[in-house]
């Protein structure tokens, strides 16, 4: 499980990694992402767009994408909380 990618911007060497592990999972494991960014803006996370497309690529085969829209789940618990 990988939540909040794209929260925190990889460096070169981070997203080497990152995508090695997920090259070696490929077809062969479960991965469960979550982001807030559109795969249209992961260069700005992952520096090198040729690997950000192979890794996009890797991810989305047989993915299943859902995709949520509206207002944010943990700042409405917050706020109904402190009323």
């Amino acid at each position: 499980i990988l939540d909040e990618m794209g929260y925190v911007p990889f460096t070169k060497e981070g997203a080497e990694l990152l995508f090695q592990l997920i090259s070696d999972w490929y077809e062969t494991k479960s991965v469960i992402l979550t982001s807030n960014l559109e795969f249209s803006q992961w260069n700005k996370i992952f520096i090198d767009p040729r690997l950000t497309a192979a890794l996009v690529d890797r991810l989305i085969h047989h993915a299943h994408i859902l995709s949520f829209t509206g207002e944010s789940f943990r700042l409405k618990n917050a706020l109904s909380k402190s009323n």
